[in-house]
């Protein structure tokens, strides 16, 4: 039988895993719920949501995960043999599997823009313009089509190479350049007359949006920024070896999503109130504001070449881990049939994901529980499929898994194992239930 590959580095393990949190989740979805949401309290709301909900579920992940030495299912089998707990894994694998569907149609939109800015197709166009460029765009049956199987296939091209040659080589080179292209956005935008408009929006709490209503989609922004509850980080630290501090490497990661979340919004609110636009456009805000406002800034058509080079790295490396979720699966402990399996089930999302792609086009009149195809797959998953995943991961390792295996992985934090078990045990199903129903009365 093969051996199991393993990360090379310890610095691998934390970019991919980064990666994976950093996706749309951080610069996309987190500007424009910060924006609608009141900016510095939702921010607040967000932070303490991360680090008293998220990190302890992170965490579990990567101790049920490298505890396993496994993929979800078998990992979860081997410590819980005979009982359902692997349910966790196949449910992983359907929610992922559903979520890069609607996932890599969004990647579709953004090579699309990739490659107009590249060739400056994006500049001479008014506020409107810009929106209905958009609104074309999504509603073009054969560029969104095109531009998704384009966008699956960089993502199996990635994974079938396995994970030290395909995700790490990858996350090592897109995570680095990810940053760079952060600050210098950052910086440009933060030197706009006007700029500490949008700061101080993000910084000075305006407390009349201290409301459950605020909490609650924070507490869900955390969710979905950590890509907790979909086996993901369980799939990713079934490769690590024993050596690793699993402690450590959740912070970083947390502390990585915390920081790439903030400069999201220091690239985009100090230009949004520098430029007199309004920091609560919605999803919109990074396809439809963001040109305009690249538009009016000097060197805005190299910058917004940036922009969206950036956002297919984030949105490529948090792709890969969840085809990886789903290859591990199949794959199972038939290592050579990897790159066979990572084509075959890219082409099934592909398809699975079609609906989604024409969701503003063809298929606009197809209506679920009164969502379009894209939207309902979207909150089934993000509002109901990750908490889910998420409570169920945090019985097992708060009740299943005892003090002794918790010791055992996390040798090097004994003194804080009571404290992380607490957590999983009452604060954060009680926290992830309350999502969940508010998931459930959304979308039906």
């Amino acid at each position: 039988m093969e051996k199991r590959e393993q990360w090379a580095s310890k610095l691998g393990f934390i970019l991919a895993a980064a990666g994976s949190a950093i996706g749309l989740g951080a610069i996309w979805k987190f500007p424009y719920e910060t924006g609608a949401n009141g900016g510095s309290v939702f921010i607040l709301l967000f932070i303490i949501s991360t680090v008293c909900i998220g990190l302890p579920i992170l965490l579990a992940e990567f101790v049920i995960g490298r505890r396993g030495q496994a993929d979800a299912v078998t990992g979860l089998k081997k410590q819980a043999p005979g009982k359902p707990w692997f349910l966790i894994g196949w449910s992983g694998f359907i929610f992922s599997f559903l979520i890069l569907s609607f996932y890599s149609v969004v990647g579709g939109w953004i090579l699309s823009y990739l490659v107009r800015a590249i060739f400056f197709q994006l500049s001479g166009y008014s506020d409107t313009g810009f929106n209905n460029l958009f609104t074309d765009i999504i509603a073009n049956p054969i560029e969104v089509l095109i531009a998704q199987a384009a966008f699956m296939l960089l993502t199996v091209w990635i994974v079938h190479g396995g994970i030290k040659s395909g995700i790490e080589r990858a996350s090592k080179i897109m995570m680095p350049a990810l940053l760079i292209f952060f600050v210098i956005l950052m910086v440009r935008s933060l030197t706009l007359d006007g700029a500490m408009e949008g700061v101080r929006f993000m910084f000075v709490p305006d407390w009349s949006f201290f409301t459950y209503e605020t909490a609650l989609t924070a507490l869900g922004q955390a969710f979905f920024s950590l890509s907790v509850g979909v086996a993901g980080m369980i799939t990713y630290a079934s490769y690590l070896p024993k050596t690793e501090n699993l402690g450590r490497s959740a912070v970083s990661v947390v502390s990585l999503n915390i920081v790439i979340s903030i400069m999201a919004g220091l690239i985009i609110f100090p230009a949004v109130f520098a430029l007199d636009y309004l920091p609560n456009e919605g999803p919109g805000l990074v396809f439809i504001i963001l040109p305009a406002i690249f538009n009016e800034m000097f060197m805005g058509q190299f910058l917004i070449i940036l922009f969206f080079i950036l956002l297919l790295f984030a949105t490529l490396t948090s792709s890969i881990s969840m085809l990886e979720i789903t290859v591990s699966i199949a794959v199972k402990d038939k290592y050579n049939r990897r790159g066979r399996l990572s084509w075959l089930l890219g082409l099934a999302i592909f398809i699975v994901g079609i609906p989604s792609a024409l969701s503003y086009g063809v298929f606009s009149d197809a209506i679920f529980f009164g969502y379009t195809f894209f939207d309902f797959v979207d909150i089934l998953t993000s509002r109901i499929g990750l908490p889910m995943g998420a409570l169920f991961i945090s019985l097992f390792a708060g009740y299943v898994l005892t003090k002794e295996d918790a010791h055992a992985e996390m040798s090097e934090q004994k003194l804080l194992v009571d404290v992380w078990r607490v957590l999983l045990r009452y604060v954060a199903p009680a926290a992830i239930i309350i999502v969940f129903i508010q998931g459930i009365i959304e979308v039906f």
